[in-house]
């Protein structure tokens, strides 16, 4: 019993110092270069939703801009944070101000299956899904 408080002491001063790993964190809207690019002037407020999907945030007090906000921490860095905003006038898309992660999703999604990480929507190849069939 002694030794066992004494190997938790001893390993207690480990556990801030950087030796245990941590996983990268992606929070808010993902999405990439090629998701941005399909933004064209003149889209309707329908259409920015079908390409890019629920804004992070719509001001009630201005319904005309939509800001797309996203953060990436990876390891034990500093905190990134993206902020994509969209300006409409009468319902139309008129300008696109902001910056976004380079990274391709699909990527992102590879690197955390490192971890063995699964995302329910996730298209699996057909050779996973035949391995997780059970036999008949």
């Amino acid at each position: 019993m002694r030794l066992r408080w004494i190997a938790l002491l001893a390993l207690a001063p480990l556990a801030g110092c950087g030796v245990i790993y941590k996983v990268d964190t992606q929070q808010g809207n993902l999405f990439d270069k090629a998701t941005v690019e399909a933004l064209q002037p003149g889209m309707s407020k329908r259409q920015v939703l079908l390409v890019m999907g629920s804004p992070s945030i719509i001001s009630p007090f201005d319904q005309n801009r939509w800001d797309y906000v996203s953060t990436m921490r990876r390891g034990r860095n500093s905190m990134q944070t993206k902020d994509l905003t969209l300006y409409f006038e009468n319902d139309s898309l008129v300008k696109i101000d902001g910056d976004y992660f380079p990274e391709d999703p699909d990527q992102l999604i590879k690197d955390a299956r490192k971890y063995k990480r699964e995302f329910p929507d996730e298209k699996r190849p057909a050779e996973e899904k035949k391995k997780k069939r059970p036999q008949d």
